[in-house]
């Protein structure tokens, strides 16, 4: 029955009304992405990657704030972490202060060297591997298959480390300071202004909280991420936030079977289940960034793409094809993500062909990820970009060289053909051809 309800919706909201350029096509585009987003939901790995993340965060959240503690220490404002820490429990109800103060008081014992050198090595290791897994996560949700380097995970990750804290806890310092100066006051005195501030006032966590999604969906994924869609995530994100964490206070609040059945262990389910919804919701915003910079991907959603092997030879002379003459006609070079916006696919389906030619040396990927002939085009057999697509090793062993004479003479013939269609002819002869 899902199924089919799945289906029903993709035929409406991907069918021809919605290509119409009146409102009604506009309403089914713009309901592609709540739809895509749910249909994620659906399948389970976003919640799988939330539950994996929970269990990391447990893990680092102790490392992280002794780090932060170190840091901040010296400028005498570590202890501005604390009401950052009550806002992310605030949700689970009246023991949000208790499980501040004591994450706050494990933090400051870990950061005063209780533990040791070789104790805090092994929790900011763990640390290093828990940011690690907050990245593959959002590469899964952006598809990209190439994670950072060791060497620019540790440089990226430090720095991360080290001036996350100062630039989080100096807005803070700025924005109390800008409230609590004279004019500030005099304007705060007035009647509507008073209300506004207010308001203000209550909306300054999610604001916080917002901007914060913003960042991590513009800087965590090991791919450009333009700041609009990391806007619409992260704005998504923080309504999502709002709206869930009231939800779930007022659970925590009224429910008395939580802490009939779990006695003293309800603060800790609490904790989890908040944590779990906190990633949830992160992933799903990184989600609906995603589509909004690559909508191509809205139909396809986290499945894997296959192309055809018809599709992947096509596919193959065309990116050849355009690189090449692009370098022959000294124009602007493309990249995979315009070759994909050229050719209409998806990035990740030319991402894979393009790293396969790297592989055989017939494309060059500069440092700014501009695409170059592998070697002169004059020198580069249609036979050989051919041979590398019909070739693309799957992973899987090979299967065993059964003998079948008429099938071996039958595809002999085929490989025959399709070679006497070639012959010699190279990229630069089809570049140089008439359109």
């Amino acid at each position: 029955m899902w199924i089919r309800a799945w289906n029903f919706l993709d035929r409406w909201l991907f069918g021809p009304l919605s290509l119409s350029p009146r409102p009604v096509g506009w309403l089914l585009r713009l309901l592609r992405y709540p739809y895509a987003v749910l249909r994620d939901l659906s399948q389970g790995q976003l919640n799988l990657r939330a539950m994996g993340l929970v269990y990391a965060t447990f893990l680092s959240l102790v490392p992280l704030l002794a780090f932060s503690f170190a840091i901040l220490k010296g400028f005498g404002a570590h202890r501005d972490l604390e009401p950052i820490i009550y806002e992310f429990f605030r949700p689970v109800g009246a023991a949000a202060t208790e499980i501040t103060a004591r994450i706050m008081q494990f933090a400051d014992n870990v950061s005063t060297g209780i533990v040791g050198s070789v104790g805090f090595a092994l929790l900011l290791w763990t640390l290093i591997g828990t940011i690690k897994k907050v990245e593959d996560s959002f590469n899964y949700v952006w598809h990209v298959e190439q994670p950072r380097s060791f060497a620019r995970r540790i440089t990226e990750y430090v720095t991360l480390l080290i001036v996350g804290p100062l630039l989080l806890v100096g807005f803070l310092g700025l924005a109390h300071r800008a409230l609590g100066s004279e004019p500030w006051q005099v304007i705060a005195h007035l009647p509507l202004l008073r209300k506004l501030v207010g308001l203000a006032t209550g909306l300054e966590p999610y604001a916080m909280v917002t901007a914060i999604f913003t960042l991590v969906y513009m800087f965590v994924p090991n791919t450009r991420v333009r700041w609009q869609p990391a806007l619409i995530g992260g704005v998504t994100a923080g309504i999502l936030w709002a709206a869930v964490g009231t939800i779930f206070t007022a659970f925590v609040v009224y429910s008395t079977r939580l802490t009939i059945v779990y006695a003293g262990l309800a603060i800790i389910v609490a904790m989890l289940l908040w944590t779990y919804f906190g990633w949830l919701i992160l992933l799903i915003g990184a989600q609906l960034s995603f589509y909004v910079q690559n909508p191509e991907y809205l139909r396809i959603g986290l499945r894997e793409l296959r192309l055809s092997n018809v599709e992947v030879e096509r596919v193959s002379l065309k990116i050849m094809y355009l690189v090449g003459r692009s370098h022959t006609q000294g124009s602007t070079t493309w990249t995979v993500s315009a070759l994909s916006a050229e050719l209409g696919l998806p990035g990740i389906a030319v991402a894979q062909l393009v790293a396969t030619f790297e592989a055989a040396g017939l494309l060059l990927a500069t440092d700014d990820e501009r695409l170059l002939p592998g070697r002169d085009i004059s020198h580069i057999r249609l036979q050989d970009i051919l041979d590398v697509a019909r070739n693309q090793k799957s992973g899987h062993a090979p299967t065993r060289d059964l003998a079948l004479p008429p099938v071996d003479r039958l595809t002999r013939a085929l490989d025959d053909a399709w070679r006497s269609c070639c012959q010699e002819r190279t990229l630069g002869d089809l570049v140089a051809e008439r359109g």
